[in-house]
């Protein structure tokens, strides 16, 4: 058995808890979390030991995955520990809101090339990832544009959107990385962003409710994202690649693909899942199994250092595009 440290247990970390707890191959030794209720639950849960001394856990030697699932600012001090105490890293994103600080561990993961996975969980979609391989095959052609579409149900409480860094470094971030996964080695060069705020949370907070960016590849391929921060039909999730000889879609989830028709002369669907959670479940999985591949060096990580570093700087040129209101070339 593999056994893992997860550090965090806020939502996020109960629900990779409990993917780790089903994977046959992984073992949950320790939970890291300074509050105590969440300990106790977490203590309940799985019966792993509970540590509110981080340093205990990676001087541990039985300890083989770091799983960092704690708040953004603590990511890159935990990776840089990590890789110190030469264990497999698994870090959710983004890697840290402060670009220096990537930098100079980047420099250190291109030296010392630990094991690390990223928490780009779309890659690992199976719909997601299968447009990817046709599209590798070439199925319709050249690639001229791709389309992503996010809308999430509801938005996260006030006290998470303080201090998340903003739709584009929290919510977007995933799309520049779909983005990337799709063009492959043509990087993105031109980026424009624009934005919009109803609710006065936003602006209280100085975030945004809804976004639109616009990027060009260095090979022409242009790039339209929408987000949005509330979705009153559900989880609203969905790809388009346009080629000069067809398209690709990866369209939403629903609770089941049945259909009702009756004497109205009408017919319903089943309404689209409501939660992050239950629409990348199958993602969250595979990633977790590729996670165990990749300590045993089965694999190479599909989601790398260099993704989590890149798509914060496509996040952070939106944010200057914003602000001095002009498209930022990279």
């Amino acid at each position: 058995m593999i056994n893992v440290a997860l550090l965090g247990f806020g939502r996020i970390g109960q629900m990779h808890a409990e993917n780790i707890n089903k994977n046959k191959h992984l073992n949950l030794l320790y939970v890291y979390e300074k509050i105590d209720l969440l300990g106790r639950k977490a203590k309940k849960l799985y019966n792993c030991k509970i540590e509110k001394n981080f340093n205990k856990i990676f001087e541990d030697k039985s300890v083989d995955i770091i799983f960092i699932s704690t708040p953004t600012n603590t990511h890159i001090n935990f990776i840089e520990k990590s890789i110190l105490h030469k264990k497999t890293i698994f870090c959710e994103k983004p890697l840290d809101l402060n670009i220096k600080k990537i930098l100079k561990t980047f420099k250190k993961v291109k030296k010392v090339r630990p094991k690390i996975q990223l928490g780009f969980n779309r890659r690992y979609d199976p719909g997601h990832y299968s447009i990817k391989k046709d599209l590798d095959k070439n199925k319709i052609g050249r690639l001229e544009k791709i389309i992503i579409t996010s809308r999430d149900p509801a938005p996260p409480s006030s006290s998470y959107l303080k201090s998340s860094g903003g739709i584009f470094r929290d919510m977007m971030i995933h799309d520049f990385d779909l983005c990337r996964l799709y063009l492959g080695n043509d990087e993105i060069i031109e980026i424009n962003a624009l934005t919009s705020s109803f609710e006065p949370l936003y602006k209280k907070i100085k975030d945004h409710e809804l976004a639109v960016v616009t990027m060009k590849s260095k090979n022409g391929v242009i790039c339209v994202i929408t987000n949005s921060r509330h979705c009153s039909f559900g989880y609203d999730q969905r790809i388009e690649l346009f080629g000069k000889k067809g398209m690709l879609l990866s369209g939403n989830k629903k609770i089941d693909s049945t259909e009702l028709f009756d004497v109205s002369k009408s017919s319903s669907k089943k309404p689209f899942l409501n939660f992050f959670i239950e629409r990348y479940s199958d993602a969250y999985r595979l990633q977790l199994s590729e996670l165990a591949k990749l300590h045993k060096g089965i694999i190479k990580s599909r989601s790398t250092f260099e993704d989590g570093y890149i798509a914060l700087k496509i996040a952070n040129a939106c944010y200057r595009s914003l602000k001095l209101k002009k498209t930022i070339k990279l």
